[in-house]
């Protein structure tokens, strides 16, 4: 419990960051859950339409200044390679997780690198977390 408070606390102060997020339907409940339970504002493309394709669902991200979740390691070919407008995207390079896993490392990201992955296109894979700045150059966060 004692955890759970202090995530709780560092998220209040990260209220300043205004981060928002769009979460895809591959990434789960439970992740939606877990942000709104935090206090951040969620929308799910699960209750928009889970029919949507890639492009529009950046579209809804940038109209609303929502930073997308998602699983789909295609969306690194529209914004990274293509250029495509972005408000912030996170890559979950999560095969075959569950969703309590899920939860955990979106957890760990947003309690470690909020202040850093706001308006990024981030891929989380093996442990890590790359952060793009730019086009073509990249950090590494551990």
């Amino acid at each position: 419990m004692k955890s759970r408070c202090l995530l709780s606390t560092r998220f209040e102060r990260l209220d300043l960051l205004n981060l928002k997020f769009l979460v895809d339907v591959g990434v789960g409940k439970k992740v939606e859950e877990y942000l709104k339970k935090e206090g951040f504002y969620v929308k799910a493309i699960r209750y928009i339409n889970p029919c949507l394709n890639d492009v529009e669902i950046l579209r809804i991200a940038v109209s609303e200044e929502l930073m997308l979740i998602t699983m789909d390691k295609d969306f690194g070919e529209l914004v990274y390679n293509s250029g495509k407008a972005h408000t912030g995207v996170l890559i979950l390079r999560l095969d075959n997780a569950t969703g309590n896993e899920k939860v955990e490392v979106v957890k760990e990201i947003i309690s470690k690198y909020a202040d850093k992955i706001k308006d990024k296109f981030c891929v989380f894979q093996g442990g890590r977390l790359r952060l793009k700045i730019g086009t073509h150059e990249g950090t590494k966060l551990r």
